[in-house]
């Protein structure tokens, strides 16, 4: 190579300012401040490798103080910001297992926080002054809601039932309904849960029909507990039958087998009275003769992720001896939410304005065709000659495995493209990018957003602001 083409390579890689420079641009001092020298410097480096790189086959980048600082700067944000981040979720679900599931009230945000920044009497007995017991914070309140004798709280309701199954059936038969093997989200299948627990599977009756007969003929000797599962997440149709609940529970008490039934969604009260399809509750099922039962915390209990175990103070007694159990405890912070939410269950008729879940699953169609009609001019300005916007009604899903053939009637705004104008896929994109993500879903060549869950239509009207499609 010639000494004319040597220097026409170098001149653009001469440019290239020093590491030691660049720290000591005003913007980039700024962001030592902020980010810290280490991470600055690192970022820096790898700024200036890659406009190194670059310059080889483009001599005419920017890099200049303006350009790099603003390089260095973005890349440092992109790095540093939060992984887990608020979102608006409209996509119809409102108890959606990928968005985190039911959000908390005000009473649990703060008391998480107060939990959060000081030492607490997580397992300490204040009145006497010696080592107390995690669940006793919240088990009396389990017990005043559901009419359980005893309580103790895992990690979730996959982890109750895993708990539950090995402390009373390892090495022994449980029997379930052939109908009632369950697959809960990510593959995790009740037979294989079982096995890991150490119980052997007996299946009783057929997918579709079940009866009483059926357990009465296999309860025997290896017989280690009786389990009903709450079917959830799905729904049988049809030619179908179950062995009554109540009659399932004298039965296993005739037998002197623990009787355990997995609710699953966790409902405490009677949805029924707030216009929502009726969920098994807690205590009618304790009442029909449960040894035990297990739920979850996050989904129509409306508080934080959690596995709750109510029953009989022998059976909880049996199931807090297990080792499994110090495994699969909770810490202050979940027990801190839980206690606050439980604590609205006392109230029960103002329940459904203090609690967000119920408060979201109990909007009206008028209520969210009200929001919708608001929102309409704002997404009409954000989406000017790029598409066209349209309110439909809808129906919402309420989640996570509750109720899984009911829904909810329900609004939506509706954006179909313009000619010429973003793709669907482009505009959910921009959706998506913007400072707080908005969720919503494509379906039949339209972007849906379902406004159920939109309380805060200021901040939203903000966020469209913003919007670039």
């Amino acid at each position: 190579m010639n000494t004319v083409a040597r220097d026409a390579q170098s001149r653009p890689l001469s440019a290239l300012p020093s590491v030691d420079r660049v720290l000591g641009f005003e913007a980039v001092r700024v962001l030592v401040a902020e980010f810290g020298r280490e991470p600055t410097l690192d970022m820096v480096r790898k700024v200036l490798d890659e406009a190194r790189a670059t310059l080889r086959t483009d001599a005419a980048i920017d890099v200049g103080e303006s350009a790099l600082s603003a390089s260095v700067g973005a890349a440092l944000r992109r790095e540093h910001a939060r992984r887990q981040r608020p979102v608006v979720n409209l996509t119809g679900t409102v108890l959606h297992t990928n968005l985190g599931r039911a959000p908390l009230p005000p009473e649990a945000v703060r008391a998480v926080a107060e939990v959060m920044a000081s030492p607490t009497n997580l397992e300490y007995d204040i009145e006497r002054g010696a080592r107390g017991d995690r669940d006793d914070l919240v088990a009396p309140l389990l017990a005043q809601v559901t009419g359980c004798e005893a309580a103790t709280v895992v990690n979730n309701n996959a982890a109750a039932v895993l708990l539950a199954l090995n402390t009373f059936a390892r090495g022994k038969e449980v029997l379930v309904s052939r109908g009632e093997q369950i697959e809960i989200g990510g593959a995790f299948r009740l037979p294989d849960v079982m096995a890991r627990a150490g119980c052997q599977l007996r299946e009783v009756g057929t997918t579709n029909r079940t009866h009483l007969s059926d357990y009465e003929e296999a309860i025997g000797p290896k017989t280690g507990l009786v389990l009903k599962v709450h079917p959830s997440n799905y729904a049988i149709t049809g030619f179908t039958a179950e062995a009554d609940e109540a009659r399932l529970g004298a039965l296993a008490a005739s037998r002197g087998v623990p009787f355990m039934v997995d609710l699953g969604s966790g409902a405490l009260l009677d949805m029924s009275r707030w216009g929502l399809p009726k969920e098994p509750t807690v205590r009618e099922t304790l009442t029909h003769g449960a040894t035990l039962v297990t739920f979850s915390g996050d989904k129509l209990l409306g508080g934080p992720q959690a596995g709750l175990l109510a029953g009989s103070r022998e059976a909880i007694a049996r199931v807090k001896k297990n080792p499994l159990k110090r495994a699969l405890r909770v810490d202050k912070m979940t027990l801190a939410a839980l206690e606050a939410v439980l604590a609205l269950y006392r109230d029960p008729d103002r329940l459904a304005a203090r609690l967000p879940a119920l408060r979201l699953l109990t909007r009206s169609r008028a209520q969210v065709r009200a929001a919708a009609e608001r929102m309409r001019p704002l997404f009409e300005e954000a989406l000017r000659g790029k598409a066209v916007v349209e309110i439909e009604e809808c129906a919402s899903q309420i989640g996570s495995g509750s109720q899984p053939v009911e829904t909810l009637a329900s609004a939506a705004i509706v954006v179909r493209c313009a000619a010429r104008s973003p793709s669907l896929r482009r505009l959910e994109a921009a959706f998506r990018a913007l400072p707080v993500p908005v969720l919503g879903r494509i379906a039949e060549d339209a972007l849906r957003f379902d406004l159920r869950c939109l309380e805060d239509e200021a901040q939203f009207a903000g966020l469209l602001r913003e919007l670039s499609p």
